[in-house]
């Protein structure tokens, strides 16, 4: 009988020691979770009890065109409309830009010429930029109606020709080249005209040079969300890892792939951020 209940008690002591326990762990996860809670301090104070109290009117937010039926908003800056490539220049030995300005409007990589860039520099933007990949079709995979539209001069985002053409996802059409596959691959047909619609927000480093954000970018192309503020992780390579230089306000460059590619390019516009 007495080892009956001792146990019993012994049962009771276990029992009772897991349940502290237990309250202990739930405990630690609810300071967990409330320290991780997100404080907006502009609504610590009292809070109103009248509309107007959550209520400002400074700054006003700038009054901005619209970009509709083909205008382009008030506020941009126009690196290319088609009549000149006065703002761009090699990207090798910044000798005046040597690619086929064409009569309706657009301009054409000029074979084994090289990269262009342009000769502003901007950090975070917003970018329209229209591209054609050539037909007759030409070659196949990574050498078909192949560039690249790189943000700083040095994160590529791919224009590829992907219709009836596969490649590895990471550097198919919309990618950001070898790190991140697009969400969809919403390209029109091959020789028709594509639109890209990014905004960009550059990486920021410390003083000693280490990078402390990354850049983020989200895509639309042809009106369809494909890359959705993605983080870009470094450079873009065709060997190796990302690698992340410090720096600061770069070019937009545009790819001569040197395989005949023929890419064409219209209507190029940035608003900075």
């Amino acid at each position: 009988m007495k080892k009956i209940q001792i146990i019993t008690i012994l049962f009771s002591l276990t029992l009772l020691s897991c349940q502290e326990k237990a309250k202990e762990e739930v405990s630690e996860t609810i300071t967990t979770v409330e320290d991780a809670v997100i404080i907006h301090e502009e609504y610590t104070k009292p809070e109103p009890t009248e509309p107007e109290g959550t209520e400002y009117y400074e700054p006003k937010v700038p009054v901005v065109g619209p970009a509709t039926d083909g205008k382009i908003p008030s506020d941009a800056i126009v690196l290319f409309d088609g009549s000149s490539l006065d703002g761009w220049m090699h990207t090798q030995d910044s000798t005046a830009a040597k690619w086929h300005l064409n009569n309706d409007g657009s301009m054409t990589v000029a074979d084994k010429t090289g990269n262009i860039r342009t000769k502003q520099e901007f950090g975070d933007i917003q970018l329209h930029i229209e591209w054609r990949s050539p037909l007759p079709v030409q070659r196949e995979g990574q050498n078909r109606g192949n560039s690249g539209i790189f943000l700083d001069g040095i994160y590529e985002i791919q224009v590829l020709d992907n219709n009836d053409n596969d490649t590895y996802v990471n550097g198919q059409v919309g990618s950001i080249y070898k790190q991140g596959p697009p969400l969809a691959m919403a390209s029109v047909p091959t020789g028709e005209w594509n639109v890209y619609d990014i905004i960009y927000h550059a990486p920021e480093f410390n003083q000693e040079g280490g990078k402390i954000k990354s850049a983020t970018v989200t895509v639309l192309h042809n009106g369809v969300l494909i890359q959705d503020h993605t983080e870009i992780k470094g450079t873009t390579p065709y060997i190796g890892w990302p690698k992340n230089p410090p720096h600061g306000k770069g070019p937009l460059m545009l790819q001569d792939h040197g395989d005949d590619s023929r890419v064409s390019y219209r209507n190029i516009w940035v608003r900075e951020l």
